[in-house]
């Protein structure tokens, strides 16, 4: 067994990838983890597709330099439909995307209806309708793009205080009924969703199975660049663009995760970026 740790990059647009990076360090503990959240740009929804490649790369690039991963983790719906093809001609190391689950939508519906629950940006990309195409053939697919959801999540996380109402107005149209059936799956299409999973799952109007990408995200990392490597837990640190997160809520939840916060990351100023 190797004596070194592999090094493994988890970046998001703010706090939603922590639902991904605890699910790759619930499999890979022995590995070093630098999770950089760009949340002085947040929410990546607002960016024109130039301005979000450009800003993904210039955030990776400069981290990369203190950081020098065996394996980067874009755990955005939104950055990967766009920025996947830019990050992986510019390394050679594995770089795992998330996109949203449609396949397995698809194969695991008995009513034959699904909803798509992400962020406009995503709902808008081609990918998301190639997806569709591809993998849900005879599938009723119901695209529901918000554009609150992911700010509530990182609000909750932070300590605020969320009211019921706000949530279930958003996953509201995810609910669907025509002739006589329902939608029985909805994909979580965004990181930050399954910080609200719980609430989600009481404030459903019927039950239906809820598909996180965490789980199936962690087992493509330990597919491409193996199992454990060494004895014992590696260090976790994170970092944000925004700089170092005042919240107690938020600082017990990195804790619980085993992340130790660091100052803010390269690439922090935000200005002269335009939203679209």
């Amino acid at each position: 067994m190797s004596t070194s740790r592999q090094k493994i990059l988890v970046f998001d647009s703010g706090l939603g990838g922590l639902t991904v990076y605890r699910a790759i360090r619930a499999l890979r503990p022995d590995a070093d983890y630098l999770y950089l959240g760009d949340d002085a740009l947040f929410p990546y929804g607002a960016l024109a597709p130039d301005v979000l490649i450009a800003r993904v790369n210039t955030v990776i690039g400069e981290a990369m330099g203190d950081f020098a991963a065996d394996c980067i983790v874009i755990a955005c719906n939104t950055a990967s439909t766009l920025v996947l093809p830019h990050l992986r001609a510019r390394y050679t190391i594995p770089i795992v995307g998330t996109v949203p689950a449609i396949k397995p939508a698809a194969s695991m519906t008995k009513t034959g209806m699904i909803s798509v629950l992400a962020t406009p940006g995503t709902v808008s990309r081609d990918y998301t309708q190639e997806l569709i195409r591809d993998f849900a053939g005879g599938v009723a697919v119901t695209l529901v793009g918000s554009k609150a959801l992911a700010g509530l999540a990182e609000r909750a996380l932070r300590g605020e205080t969320i009211v019921d109402e706000s949530i279930r107005a958003e996953i509201a149209p995810c609910f669907v009924e025509q002739d006589g059936k329902r939608t029985d799956v909805v994909v979580l299409a965004c990181t930050h969703y399954p910080l609200l999973l719980v609430r989600f799952r009481r404030l459903a109007p019927w039950p239906v199975e809820w598909i996180d990408p965490a789980p199936a995200i962690a087992r493509r990392v330990v597919q491409v660049i193996g199992e454990s490597r060494v004895e014992g837990d590696g260090a976790c640190r994170a970092t944000f663009t925004a700089g170092v997160p005042a919240e107690a809520s938020l600082l017990d939840a990195l804790a619980v995760g085993g992340l130790r916060v660091i100052s803010s990351a390269p690439a922090a100023d935000a200005k002269g970026y335009t939203r679209g």
